[in-house]
């Protein structure tokens, strides 16, 4: 093992030194940008299978979701940091490990409190894999190459994000070996045993030339704020909002504060930091990472409503869910692919354009499902869809250069963890407020969905029951209606509600029922995406803050790069 250090020899730079394995290094690192990002969806439709196998209570299926969120969230800055210091190679390689293992964990787990603790260490394990590829990338290429690398990026979150829903209903549809939803979590083994090999043999290590401790104090100090955060955003509404959740924002503020000020003071001492403040006087950075906020607050939603739309609302089972997104992916896809060249010649106008056909495709999934109502089939959400995601390819990738582009390669890392913490702070207040306001909506609307299907109620009901009670019968389907459209556990059958049977009477409320269901929740996504297209519109505005083009790349050293 030959190493260059900065007291021996004059340092060697990826930028001065390119990596001819450079391209190899970059499909490698993307099978772990798939991967994260496939898990933050794909479980999403296995939540009967696991609920149902398990015995598990919507408390604890809750979890199995927010777990991976809350870790991968919180810790995304240290692991960049510790990238920096330790080597983007090394934690790359650590963070796969950890995120293979916990997933096979989660694969066979009897229990639902084994399943809950395996998928928080499987967001550990992102957390500590994820921001290793950003900033690889950042120290491997430069100029077009790192566009086009960037664009790769931003291809492989769309797809791998849309796709999520697809691939579960896939695998579990298919059943293999009678392992019902347990393939969803082992399909990463292979992938990660794969991973682990190429990385090993062909990535290049880097790390930065400074050399320092690990700043503990200051990783502790954020992973609790974030938290403190994120986490009453994921669990309030289901908890009805207690006192505690607001205690936990506010003192999340408190202790972020008090991380900056640590840091500050450590900083002010020549110690190492988990985040260089120099990132914050570089005004791209500072507006594309708000902008990256906002939009993963709108574009990520996106897919939460229309999941839960298509699946409750309107009936689909969970293949017929992921075929109906594939379109979004594959827009993505070509957008992320035009993207580096399209930035090259028209800078931040790309982003524009890209944000305004996101507006244009949600805009267009409003007016279709306004349109076609509760007959909806996958097909008719093909055009918008298809718009809107290669908008988004178009938005993403670009973003990430701008954010990026003039960070220093030595706090590649640093970097790429606030960047990746951003989008998932985005995330998780997108898919809380746009939470709240749909299944408000839903709530607020039953009434008026239940009277609308009254005529249908009592034309099903009169070959079944005496003239005299029918009015009882309809009185007590909109007292039950209305008790389950406000619950938070959408499993959960109210008191109210009458027992399902056979009987010609269960059937006439059971498909009554489902004629407002579908109202309620085709009303709740076109106002659920209005929000949608205002948080879309917020980044397109934010868009003309940014310069017209990107700056020339630094010419400073850039980081040590140790031949392994």
């Amino acid at each position: 093992m030959a190493e260059a250090t900065a007291a021996t020899q004059p340092q060697q730079t990826a930028a001065d030194v390119p990596d001819p394995r450079r391209w190899l290094a970059l499909a490698i690192v993307l099978t772990g940008s798939f991967m994260v990002n496939l898990d933050t969806t794909i479980v999403n439709v296995a939540i009967p299978a696991i609920e149902r196998s398990l015995a598990a209570s919507y408390a604890q299926i809750e979890w199995v979701l927010s777990g991976y969120q809350l870790a991968y969230g919180a810790l995304l800055i240290t692991g960049g940091r510790l990238g920096d210091l330790f080597g983007r190679k090394r934690l790359f390689i650590a963070g796969m490990i950890v995120f293979t293992v916990a997933s096979v964990t989660c694969g066979i787990a009897p229990t639902p409190e084994l399943l809950i603790l395996s998928r928080v260490i499987q967001g550990a394990g992102a957390a500590m894999l994820y921001p290793q590829i950003l900033s690889t990338i950042q120290v491997s290429f430069s100029g077009r190459e790192r566009g086009t690398a960037f664009g790769t990026v931003g291809a492989t979150i769309g797809i791998a994000t849309v796709l999520g829903p697809l691939a579960g209903g896939v695998l579990i549809a298919l059943n293999i070996a009678g392992l019902d939803w347990r393939p969803v979590f082992l399909v990463n083994l292979p992938v990660g045993i794969f991973s682990l090999f190429a990385a090993g043999r062909y990535m290049r290590e880097t790390r930065s030339p400074v050399r320092a401790r690990p700043d503990l104090v200051g990783a502790a100090l954020v992973s609790i704020g974030l938290v403190m955060f994120t986490l009453p955003l994921v669990e309030g509404r289901d908890a009805g909002w207690p006192l505690w959740t607001l205690a936990s924002l506010i003192g999340s503020f408190a202790v972020l504060a008090g991380f900056l000020a640590w840091e500050r003071r450590r900083s002010s001492r020549g110690e190492s930091t988990l985040v260089h403040f120099d990132l914050f006087r570089d005004r791209p950075f500072v507006i594309g990472l708000l902008m990256s906020l906002i939009y993963f607050a709108g574009f990520t939603s996106v897919f939460f409503t229309l999941s839960l739309y298509l699946q409750i609302g309107l009936g689909f089972d969970p293949l017929a869910t992921g075929l109906a997104i594939v379109p979004f992916a594959a827009g993505s896809f070509v957008g992320s692919a035009l993207s580096s060249k399209a930035q090259a010649r028209l800078g931040r106008t790309v982003i524009l354009i890209g944000s305004a056909l996101v507006i244009v495709g949600l805009s267009g999934l409003i007016v279709t499902i306004h349109l076609v109502g509760d007959t909806l089939a996958g097909i008719d959400l093909a055009p918008t869809l298809l718009v809107g995601g290669l908008g988004s390819g178009l938005v993403i990738a670009p973003l990430i250069g701008v954010i990026l582009g003039n960070v220093d390669p030595h706090q590649a890392g640093a970097a790429s963890g606030v960047l990746n913490t951003g989008q998932r702070v985005g995330a998780a207040i997108g898919v809380a407020i746009i939470g709240i306001a749909f299944f408000s909506l839903i709530g607020s609307t039953a009434d008026s969905a239940a009277t609308a299907v009254e005529p249908q109620l009592r034309a099903s009901l009169a070959s079944s029951l005496p003239a005299g009670a029918i009015d009882g019968a309809v009185a007590q389907f909109k007292v039950c209606f209305h008790d389950r459209a406000n619950e938070t556990d959408p499993t959960a059958i109210p008191p109210s509600c009458p027992p399902s049977d056979a009987s010609p009477a269960s059937v006439a409320f059971a498909s009554a029922a489902t004629s407002a269901e579908r109202q309620v929740f085709t009303d709740a996504m076109q106002l659920a995406t209005v929000a949608n297209v205002l948080a879309v519109v917020a980044t397109f505005l934010l868009a003309f803050a940014l310069p017209r083009r990107r700056r020339a790349e630094p010419e400073a050293p850039q980081a040590v790069a140790v031949d392994v």
